[in-house]
């Protein structure tokens, strides 16, 4: 454990008298580990400090309350008696949600000396900046975006293809179950006529990256023609196995 560092109290008193903008120092000390993590799990850093608060038990810290809600998170820099670490704390506003923090780049703290004057000036000069971009970024987040961005229901189809995947590796749909609409487009994909099982199907001798492609395609021009996908794998059965549909060329059915 961390020995405890008995003049953060007074320094996060002196360092926030000399922050630009008017400040005040929370100081609390913990007597378990569990409590710190109210204060730790706000902090808004993707560095060393990050690091620090999961991996020590810090016996106590601060919180710097800054102009329009900025705050501050001061704790011991460990192994480093003449240093401190100081890291921005995500906003609490109502409203803010975690949407509103993506495509944000994440401010992160620094270790500063045990001297309230320097300390302030790099604070001032390195952490400020960077944390009120990031904030401004967030709020006009959630001023333009309040609800999260889900994704849409799909629209309704009057027809839909369900593609089945066969214990053989063949991967069709009985040819009677095709609409009709989508006959021409399954063969454009390479989906073969075969009689004796009265099935489209895309042989199992092509490559998996192949056969992918070819859904893929064939997914993509069905869509656009308002006919829905599924894909589906056949239930297990003991019966006897149909033979593997072929590449050969077939013929699609007279009609």
């Amino acid at each position: 454990m961390t020995p405890a560092r008995t003049d953060l109290s007074d320094f996060t008193r002196a360092l926030a008298a000399r922050l630009p903008g008017s400040w005040s120092s929370d100081y609390e000390r913990h007597a378990r580990y569990e409590d710190q993590f109210p204060r730790t799990e706000q902090l808004w850093d993707n560095g060393h400090v990050a690091h620090i608060v999961s991996q020590y038990v810090l016996t106590h810290d601060a919180i710097l309350h800054g102009p329009e809600g900025h705050r501050l998170f001061v704790a011991d820099r460990p192994h480093h008696p003449d240093q401190f670490v100081v890291a921005p704390l995500e906003p609490v506003e109502a409203g803010i949600k975690p949407h509103h923090f993506v495509g944000v780049e994440e401010p992160h703290g620094i270790a500063v000396p045990n001297d309230p004057a320097r300390a302030a000036a790099r604070i001032a000069q390195r952490v400020l900046p960077r944390y009120e971009r990031a904030l401004e970024a967030v709020l006009d987040n959630a001023a333009t975006q309040p609800d999260p961005p889900h994704r849409p229901a799909p629209p309704q189809v009057a027809h839909v293809l369900t593609l089945t995947l066969y214990n053989d590796g063949a991967l069709g749909a009985p040819y009677d179950s095709v609409p009709e609409q989508a006959r021409t487009t399954l063969f454009t994909c390479g989906f073969q006529y075969h009689p004796h099982q009265a099935a489209l199907l895309l042989s199992a001798e092509y490559s998996e990256n192949g056969r992918a492609l070819r859904v893929q395609a064939a997914a993509r021009l069905l869509t656009a023609k308002g006919i829905g996908v599924n894909l589906r794998h056949v239930a297990p059965t003991t019966t006897a196995a149909l033979p593997p549909a072929s590449p050969q060329a077939a013929r699609a059915p007279r009609r």
